[in-house]
């Protein structure tokens, strides 16, 4: 007699209790977040706003998975309250051109939507 005698199959064969952390973001999650990240940095050094071409993108992560992705910048001058909400306002007006330019970037069917946070 082994200590599985009598047990449920179901629950023995159970792979989900051989993770021993929470399941995150996955390898093709991760892998869009690295082009979308590169596609930013590319893009922000580009545009003729001078708001937006000092931002510098710090991190990129799916939030919560990889149709939406929060965004964090950071701005590469002193930083007050009126820098941040000045360049939060770029970015919501400018925000449909950022998508259009990653869509070009990302080889995938739909583009990810971008929540953009200023630090």
């Amino acid at each position: 007699m082994g200590p599985e005698d009598g047990a449920d199959p179901k629950v023995f064969h159970d792979r989900r209790k051989w993770r021993e952390k929470p399941p995150g973001p996955g390898r093709k999650s991760l892998q869009l977040c690295g082009q979308v990240r590169d596609g930013l940095r590319a893009i922000f050094a580009c545009f003729s706003d001078e708001v937006l071409r000092e931002l510098t993108v710090v991190s990129v992560d799916p939030a919560p998975h990889a149709g939406r992705l929060m965004v964090t910048v950071a701005v590469l001058s002193p930083a007050d309250a009126t820098d941040r909400n000045a360049a939060t306002a770029h970015l919501v007006r400018a925000t449909g051109l950022i998508r259009r330019e990653i869509a070009s970037g990302v080889h995938r069917r739909n583009t990810p939507e971008m929540v953009f946070r200023v630090i």
